[in-house]
């Protein structure tokens, strides 16, 4: 019986963990967070019954825990390490927030010795170098949940990280994958939120049509794998069938490759090191699809792909600069306070105005993520 500890269960990836918790009954749901979505988190607790629940809100809390006097509830960013470290048992922290809220917890949780099941790009992106000493020092396992990240490390399984000649990761292109630099000029929120591929959250949706989504999954791979930005590349692949590929030094090249579905990197994750049969979806039929297609990414159509990559090198809280003003850039758009191009403007824009530094601990990163996010709202309120 596995325990999991899971953060941000009414949110996408969250509900997906869910679908493949309940197939199974080698599995014991703990502990949960959820955000705002409290009718969806009545829903789990009495399918569920974890021991403890964190909400964002107070009133929520004292709402719940008057409704359920069986099971504990906490709020805010101490409920949220409660959820994380919940009893002395072992376990595996499912960490499905969006956001660096997700940072605390997988430290608290590290320290606990639990397993990080990671699909909180964010924690690894702001606090890679220490949360990867963490992870050393405790003897914790960190299995990526992403889907490219899972196809690296599924990849890897049997082979020596030092036999590594290139990490190849694939990108769908997102929602405007076939417009140019003018055709974003007058894009919409509803327009950005159309994958063509994958069933996702807004904000995710978003970064996935900027390339910032995929920046930062080239940073955290930079971490999981101990492999330099010179050797980790990015294609675009509109299929989204190859899922991310590994190349050794002997060019032989390993690919992971399913049906998009989020629940496949997931359930995998949750199994390692053993593999279980898939309830959902259909097997992979090449006769089907026909034909994979990739390009080479153009810099110049996403930029912020490209600064990602120098962000990354100059280390520090240069990726907290980039991550925290993309937050914040996405937050405004969402609201409709700013325009799709002006999400890159901001984020530059912080990036070249901001001040390094190269070795940071976890309360420079915060602060200087709250800097970054309270200069843009000045601007922009």
């Amino acid at each position: 019986m596995k325990n999991i500890y899971l953060l941000g269960a009414t949110g996408s990836i969250g509900m997906q963990v869910l679908d493949i918790l309940k197939l199974y009954k080698s599995f014991n749901l703990k502990s949960i967070s959820v955000g705002h979505n409290i009718k969806r988190a009545r829903e789990i607790i009495r399918e569920f019954e974890p021991e403890f629940v964190s909400v964002i809100k107070k009133e929520d809390c004292v709402t719940l825990q008057q409704e359920f006097p069986k099971i504990c509830f906490g709020y805010g960013e101490e409920g949220l390490i409660e959820a994380a470290t919940h009893s002395d048992e072992d376990g595996y922290l499912v960490n499905a927030v969006v956001g660096m809220v997700g940072l605390k917890p997988t430290i608290a949780a590290i320290n606990k010795g639990r397993t990080i099941l990671l699909a909180n790009k964010e924690t690894l992106v702001v606090g890679g170098e220490i949360i990867t000493k963490l992870a050393r020092e405790n003897n914790v396992d960190i299995i990526p949940i992403d889907s490219e990240h899972s196809a690296i490390f599924q990849a890897l399984q049997g082979n020596d990280y030092k036999e590594i000649s290139r990490l190849i990761i694939t990108a769908s292109g997102g929602s405007f994958r076939d417009k140019s630099r003018s055709d974003l000029e007058n894009v919409t929120l509803d327009d950005a939120l159309k994958h063509p591929n994958w069933e996702m959250g807004a904000k995710i949706t978003i970064d996935s049509s900027t390339m910032v989504n995929k920046g930062l999954e080239v940073i955290e791979a930079h971490f999981l794998f101990d492999v330099p930005y010179e050797r980790i590349e990015t294609i675009l692949h509109y299929e989204s069938i190859i899922h991310s590929l590994v190349e050794f030094n002997d060019y032989s090249t390993l690919a992971q490759m399913s049906y998009p579905d989020m629940r496949i990197p997931i359930q995998y994750a949750l199994t390692y090191p053993k593999r279980i049969d898939f309830a959902y979806g259909k097997p992979l039929k090449l006769e089907e699809i026909k034909t994979l297609s990739f390009k080479k990414i153009d810099y110049d159509r996403f930029p912020l792909l490209k600064l990602a990559y120098e962000v990354g090198k100059l280390r520090g809280v240069m990726p907290t600069v980039y991550n925290a003003s993309n937050e914040e850039a996405v937050n405004l758009f969402i609201k409709g306070k700013i325009n799709y191009l002006d999400i890159e403007k901001i984020i530059f824009e912080a990036v070249n105005n901001a001040n390094n530094i190269i070795n940071p601990t976890i309360d420079d990163i915060i602060k200087v993520a709250s800097n970054v996010r309270e200069d843009i709202r000045k601007k922009y309120r």
